[in-house]
């Protein structure tokens, strides 16, 4: 049996210390909870996410430095650990918020989360102590992000899909598996000769970003996000900016690397964008670009089902792969809905939309931390 769960909300700060009760008898599995701060566990616990084989970019250790800090949410990163040896990880966090609910997730601002794990002990003892938790901090619901299913009796969200593909090993094979119709986009954008090149200053893409999702009717991320998303995953996050021969930037792309995958995940286009086909050639440069350094999968990322960018998407002949949200419901009798696909929020989306910019930019942080 696993070590009763410690008091974890009783901690002052947003993280805790590793804990477990008594001494770990030989071959007993534990679950603890990382703190950032211990660099060592937090690189053992980035070696076993490399190496597990359901584990993402986004059950990262960093990830509790970035939720921690740019969103002020208490994060419970646990992971189960057999004689030294890590044999799964859960990030948590928690997002308590008046208009949108309180929650413990698996994880804001992520795509996917739930558990990671080598066996299935380390799961169920992982998810145990989550549902501990929610004991203790009594939110509405727990999410698990599954890319996918684990609990056939759990209420789920099937609004998202993941779209992902093979890169090919040869640049032109890349080229002539775009479908006829988005591969004459991205040759326009080639001979309108746009420019592509790496940006390690997050000030062109925030502006392409906030303008974009302003138009969209929803709050952006807060311009120091961004930065901070760089700051801490280093090579392994990337900004690349699309511009007119002139210099005008007119599209960009946040990417993040793992194992042999790249993950378009945040971006923004100007208005000019779309008459030069520069949203095209930004996503074909990165698919060239990945080529080139050997990579052997590119993410497009989640959708919702019927929107634009999931056409976008099928357009460019990626196939819909659906993911598995799952919830365990306490204060709830559905499954929450905090998406611009709700109908609620279509009058505060409109109103969003005629705000400035720069009120919407200073604005938009306070609401979407607790969006996640």
């Amino acid at each position: 049996m696993s070590a009763a769960a410690p008091s974890i909300p009783g901690v002052a700060t947003d993280v805790a210390a590793p804990t477990a009760v008594g001494a770990a008898a030989a071959g007993q599995l534990e679950v603890r909870q990382l703190d950032i701060a211990d660099s060592a566990t937090a690189r053992r616990w980035d070696e076993f996410v490399r190496g597990c084989a359901s584990a993402t970019f986004f059950h990262l250790s960093g990830w509790q430095r970035i939720i921690s800090r740019q969103f002020k949410h208490r994060c419970f990163f646990l992971y189960a650990e057999r004689d030294g040896r890590i044999e799964g990880v859960l990030p948590l966090a928690q997002v308590k918020s008046r208009l949108f609910g309180h929650a413990l997730v698996s994880l804001p601002f992520a795509v996917y989360g739930g558990v990671a794990a080598d066996s299935a002990e380390a799961a169920d003892h992982l998810e145990q102590r989550a549902q501990s938790l929610c004991k203790t901090l009594d939110p509405d619901h727990l999410e698990f992000r599954n890319v996918q299913r684990r609990h056939e009796d759990w209420p789920h969200q099937d609004l998202y899909v993941t779209f992902r593909k093979e890169i090919l090993e040869d640049e032109e094979a890349n080229m002539l598996a775009i479908p006829r119709k988005q591969r004459a986009m991205v040759r326009k954008g080639i001979k309108n000769e746009l420019k592509a090149e790496i940006d390690r200053d997050v000030s062109r893409f925030f502006a392409l970003y906030a303008d974009n999702v302003h138009r969209h009717g929803t709050p952006a991320m807060p311009k120091r996000y961004f930065q901070a998303l760089l700051d801490e995953f280093g090579d392994a996050a990337e900004v690349l900016i699309v511009s007119s021969p002139q210099g005008q930037p007119l599209s960009g792309v946040l990417s993040f690397y793992f194992r042999d995958e790249v993950l378009p995940y945040y971006a923004g286009d100007a208005v000019a964008a779309r008459d030069l086909a520069a949203n095209d050639f930004k996503y074909w440069e990165l698919m060239r670009r990945a080529c080139a350094r050997g990579l052997k999968v590119f993410d497009y990322g989640r959708s919702k089902q019927g929107t634009g960018s999931y056409s976008f998407k099928k357009n460019w002949g990626f196939e819909p792969t659906p993911l598995h949200y799952e919830y365990c419901l306490y204060r709830r009798d559905s499954v929450p809905q905090n998406n611009p696909s709700n109908a609620k929020y279509q009058l505060m989306i409109k109103a969003w939309r005629k705000l400035p910019i720069a009120v919407a930019n200073w604005l938009g942080p306070h609401i979407v931390r607790s969006l996640g």
